[in-house]
């Protein structure tokens, strides 16, 4: 008997495509297979125009224990070795797949949602930091196990988080080593929405369907600006909030947008 794939991906209602971590007997530990999986998704989604949101959930008692450290490919990747200088380790990490992965989607310009319905681990909680939009449950929870081992969650773990969530939290789950609720998440800034357990899934489906509605244009435009003006100083930041502004002001869509806008105000039903 075959084994199931590691992870399951599909196009549901609305144009939402939809990667489930699908190995809840192994923690959803991520495997070389998943991880071949999930960047064939995230370039599909990159070039189907048709696709407007990307949900990556999970099924199981965890979202994800992290990398597969017992991965048979993994393996015999490391038996060759990481070299015996600290920059042959640093040119190894630089290369690694998780980090191309995460990478590509912080840079597509559209909306990535991850749905943490349990405790969210590691390599897993990197990936989440890559995207644009991060739900938990209300028994959700995170942790960085990498201390326990001697080194540190070094694609996106301590960058991603500390831009995210700044150093005050960061020490919390890095240096503390200490697990982190959905409510204190939530507080630090790491998740944007707490959803009751019982409403969960619905919940995460009714905020994908709400953001596939969007203006792609307007969201790819925002999530450059945004991204550039956190790196920027204030004067910085304002031009590209202009160049951005005037972009999409040129666009013709902009107009008919306006003009449904105008109407909806006229008619008393006012901004959604």
């Amino acid at each position: 008997m075959s084994e199931e794939p590691h992870m399951l991906v599909e196009v549901v209602e609305d144009n939402i495509l939809v990667a489930t971590f699908n190995r809840p007997d192994k923690l959803n530990a991520m495997s070389l297979q998943l991880m071949d999986i999930l960047e064939s998704a995230v370039l599909r989604f990159r070039d189907t125009p048709e696709l407007k949101v990307m949900l990556i959930k999970s099924k199981g008692r965890y979202f994800s224990s992290g990398a597969d450290l017992k991965d048979s490919r993994r393996s015999s990747n490391q038996s060759e070795g990481m070299g015996t200088k600290a920059s042959d380790i640093r040119e190894s990490h630089r290369r690694l797949a998780m980090r191309r992965v995460w990478d590509e989607m912080e840079l597509i310009e559209k909306p990535f949602v991850v749905a943490h319905h349990a405790r969210a681990v590691g390599g897993s909680l990197e990936m989440s930091l890559s995207c644009d939009f991060r739900l938990a449950a209300a028994s959700a929870s995170y942790a960085f196990p990498e201390a326990n081992f001697g080194s540190l969650p070094a694609t996106n773990g301590v960058s991603r988080l500390t831009r995210i969530v700044g150093p005050h939290w960061a020490r919390l789950l890095i240096m503390a080593n200490l697990p982190m609720s959905s409510e204190e998440a939530r507080i630090a800034g790491l998740v944007h929405k707490v959803f009751p357990d019982e409403s969960f899934e619905h919940d995460v489906m009714e905020f994908c369907r709400h953001v596939a509605k969007q203006n792609g244009e307007v969201m790819g435009t925002a999530k450059i600006a945004i991204e550039l003006s956190a790196d920027l100083g204030a004067r910085q930041a304002a031009a590209v909030e202009r160049m951005a502004q005037s972009a999409l002001l040129l666009d013709p869509a902009y107009a008919e947008m306006m003009k449904t806008h105008l109407a909806n105000v006229g008619a008393g039903k006012g901004p959604k």
